[in-house]
């Protein structure tokens, strides 16, 4: 029997389809671009938005950020997060930092963020160090989208006084190293991802 994805909620249509998405094409490359879309629709439903207003603020302790953890597919591996900056994130940036191996889709829900590409331009060669340049630096929305891919170097930075993102990453975070950079000294070192915190997304 067909399910009438009507009568589900947003979050529920979102999941239906991505497994239906990674089901039909193994390849990663064509998979997340054509994830794009599919979170466009989440992030454009006002259940979301409404249910986005009573999300807890991601706290960083212990030098690693929190994201809330929404879903992880038994079967596929995908996990959906949240991440809320407020009153936590006031006066300071994210680190410059790379996502290791997995995928993941950015969205911005509500408030508005700068998005800085950097790339690496050494030779690899110290294990300890790394030369990085910034590539570009974008103010962005609601409803706007980044894909970044494994190793992909970035960082978010809050540009209002909260800002909620939806992001889908091919792994859950938080239990492997990720790339840490400082441009200024040239330093790289690897921590654990966001600390994952589970929170029901809509009522």
């Amino acid at each position: 029997m067909a399910i009438d994805t009507h009568t589900q909620t947003a979050l529920n249509r979102f999941i239906a389809k991505t497994r239906d998405l990674f089901a039909e094409e193994p390849d990663p490359e064509k998979r997340w671009e054509l994830l794009r879309p599919l979170l466009a629709e989440l992030l454009a439903d006002p259940t979301v938005l409404e249910a986005a207003q009573r999300w807890p603020d991601c706290v960083p302790q212990d030098g690693r950020a929190e994201n809330l953890l929404f879903y992880e597919d038994p079967e596929f591996g995908f996990a959906i997060n949240g991440l809320v900056k407020g009153e936590a994130r006031q006066g300071g940036n994210s680190r410059i930092h790379d996502h290791a191996h997995i995928y993941t889709l950015y969205g911005v829900l509500d408030g508005h963020e700068r998005v800085e590409r950097w790339e690496r331009i050494d030779d690899r060669s110290d294990p300890e160090r790394a030369e990085i340049r910034k590539a570009s630096d974008v103010y962005v929305g609601p409803g706007e989208i980044d894909l970044v891919k494994p190793y992909e170097i970035h960082r978010e930075m809050l540009e209002d006084t909260r800002s909620v993102a939806v992001i889908i990453r091919s792994q859950r975070g938080g239990d492997f190293n990720q790339g840490r950079y400082d441009p200024e000294t040239g330093a790289y070192w690897e921590s654990l991802g966001p600390r994952q915190t589970p929170v029901e997304m809509l009522p």
